[in-house]
């Protein structure tokens, strides 16, 4: 954890269990303490590769959702306008990037160089 993010780590454990110099804690101990922080936590998240908690997401979802209902009912759907915008989309659009090429040369020179074990 201390390798991934140093600095989350340091605020989860001085919130949660008000740590506030982690070198100065036995190892075992700062272990089971790290292990035991709500899985909401800066580091936990960090961890898990995400930017927001599940319940965080799954609201943004039912959100969209009763906002994408209200809009159906309304004369601006019938002709396909003013769509509401997707919250769920707004968070998560920075966490992946999708991979595109802009030619078949550029797929093929990609291909080669992580085929010979360059970048990804």
């Amino acid at each position: 954890m201390i390798a991934k993010d140093r600095d989350a780590l340091i605020c989860d454990l001085a919130e949660t269990y008000q740590i506030y110099d982690y070198k100065q804690v036995p190892v075992s101990t700062l272990a089971t303490l790290a292990v035991g922080l709500r899985d909401t936590s800066r580091i936990k998240l960090k961890m898990a590769g995400m930017n927001y908690s599940l319940e965080t997401l799954l609201l943004a979802a039912a959100v969209d959702r009763l906002s994408l209902l209200l809009w159906s009912r309304t004369k601006n759907a019938e002709r396909g306008k003013n769509a509401p915008q997707q919250i769920l989309s707004l968070l998560t659009s920075g966490s992946r990037k999708p991979k595109g090429f802009s030619s078949p040369a550029d797929f093929w020179n990609t291909r080669e160089r992580i085929i010979k074990g360059g970048e990804s």
